[in-house]
């Protein structure tokens, strides 16, 4: 292990998303209208605060992806954010009802269900609905991260 690695200090887990936006205001309105954002101005820059919540399925990942990958869609979008959603079936038929552009089916697996939209500028996004918990089951989240190399 490198000495990097022999820290006993560590990072705890997501703390932020922060994006690029041509347009900060419309596609914080976008995010608040379609995905049901909290969306606050934080004095020019806009954003949303999630709470954790105890007992919910799913977890937060952090993975870095080869840059040719196609799973961002347009090869020109550095990243791509992945929502945690309770109702997968429902979001995307009510954002197809919206005129928000769904791409591609939903992806079933033992991860959970995954479907993408694209955001008001662009953006690929992916929504996730985390399986529901088995008794005496644990989803190691190292397997998603392997199953997406």
């Amino acid at each position: 292990m490198s000495e990097a690695g022999s820290h006993s200090h560590k990072v705890l887990g997501l703390g932020g998303v922060f994006i690029r936006a041509r347009d900060p205001a419309a596609l914080a309105a976008w995010y608040r209208q379609h995905l049901g954002f909290d969306v606050h101005d934080f004095g020019g820059s806009f954003g949303a605060i999630f709470e954790f919540a105890e007992r919910q399925p799913g977890y937060q990942i952090w993975t870095a992806f080869p840059t040719e990958t196609p799973y961002f869609g347009a090869a020109t979008q550095p990243q791509m954010l992945n929502f945690r959603v309770a109702d997968l079936d429902g979001l995307l038929t009510q954002l197809r009802e919206a005129g928000v552009t769904v791409e591609g089916e939903v992806e079933r697996s033992d991860y959970g269900a995954f479907g993408w939209c694209v955001d008001g500028e662009g953006n690929r996004v992916e929504l996730w609905q985390p399986p529901e918990p088995d008794i005496g089951s644990n989803v190691d989240s190292t397997r998603r991260e392997a199953e997406l190399e």
